[in-house]
């Protein structure tokens, strides 16, 4: 007869007992398909000198597809509100492998470099870019009709990561996007730059629109509670309103 060890026996039971709820919250919150699949989103801003922000755009208008024969360009957008002179935009990517190969392309594309990069770069104070997956249960979206503002909500969340606030921050934007408070395009989670950032791309017809919704989510008893659960996990918030560039495939 083959006779086990207690402590053999114990680490058998521990496989084949039931996962926990807290354990499958965490199971199912560090491994996402995106992240399973690498594609990633890079978010990119721009900060432009003030005399020089219409020559920028103006440039970019008629250059942009140059950058965009060599990768996906998701949205591209201006700053209206929440920060003066700055541009944002989201490049998609299969894989790290694929944007590098893509940044070495551009390295040596030399209408690239001599019809942009040499005229744009000087206009700009400085670059900041992160790269971001989208959260697992979100997917990117258009909006329902061209036009219309965007707005980029970006929360410094609490360490953790989504095994600790997901549950939380996803009924928190489910309780905006379900009853029409908003359109979401998108929810977005930090792997590089500020850590245990997250960012909700959100659509909207108009900034007036965007102001009466706000308002009449602060009277609905669902927003406020959602919130409040997530509020808890949260240690900063920055909210900017964009107007898509003529370029943006996100109009």
């Amino acid at each position: 007869m083959i006779k086990f060890r207690s402590s053999t026996l114990r680490s058998a039971a521990a496989l084949l007992s039931p996962v926990t709820p807290a354990a499958q919250r965490c199971l199912r919150f560090s491994s996402s398909p995106q992240q399973e699949n690498s594609t990633f989103y890079e978010l990119r801003t721009y900060n432009i000198h003030p005399h020089l922000n219409s020559a920028f755009l103006q440039l970019t208008n008629e250059k942009i597809h140059l950058r965009t024969a060599h990768s996906q360009l998701i949205g591209y957008w201006s700053i209206e509100y929440g920060g003066l002179n700055k541009v944002f935009h989201i490049w998609k990517y299969d894989s790290y492998s694929q944007r590098a190969g893509v940044r070495s392309a551009l390295s040596q594309d030399p209408s690239w470099l001599s019809d942009y990069i040499s005229k744009a770069i000087p206009m700009l104070k400085s670059q900041e870019n992160e790269v971001t997956y989208m959260l697992p249960w979100t997917h990117l979206q258009g909006p329902p009709q061209e036009g219309g503002v965007y707005e980029l909500v970006s929360y410094m969340m609490r360490p953790g990561g989504p095994a600790v606030w997901g549950d939380t921050f996803q009924a928190s934007i489910n309780s905006h996007d379900a009853p029409g408070y908003g359109k979401l395009i998108g929810a977005f989670h930090n792997e590089f730059g500020p850590m245990n950032r997250v960012h909700a791309l959100w659509w909207f017809e108009s900034a007036d629109q965007r102001a009466e919704l706000r308002h009449r989510a602060h009277t609905d008893a669902r927003v406020v509670a959602a919130v409040r659960s997530s509020v808890v996990h949260l240690d900063s918030q920055e909210n900017k309103l964009m107007f898509p560039l003529p370029f943006s495939p996100l109009k």
